[in-house]
């Protein structure tokens, strides 16, 4: 719950993701625990992985102020 909090409140929009990983991990912990360990390995790969890594290109592709102005 910490983790996704941190994940919405930060001004920077570079450390959200990685808020938003951990976020994802403890869901797929909650899955475990239930004993649904293909949806945790299913959240883990599919969530944690390729769509970050897709968000992670947008941000630093569109991060405001990194543009040069020559």
């Amino acid at each position: 719950m910490l983790s996704a909090l941190l994940c919405i409140t930060r001004k920077n929009p570079s450390p959200a993701p990685l808020w938003l990983v951990a976020t994802l991990f403890a869901l797929a912990a909650l899955f475990v625990l239930l004993d649904a360990q293909f949806i945790a390995v299913l959240q883990v790969l599919v969530y944690a992985g390729a769509i970050m890594v897709l968000f992670l290109f947008v941000i630093m592709a569109a991060e405001p102020g990194t543009g040069r102005t020559d």
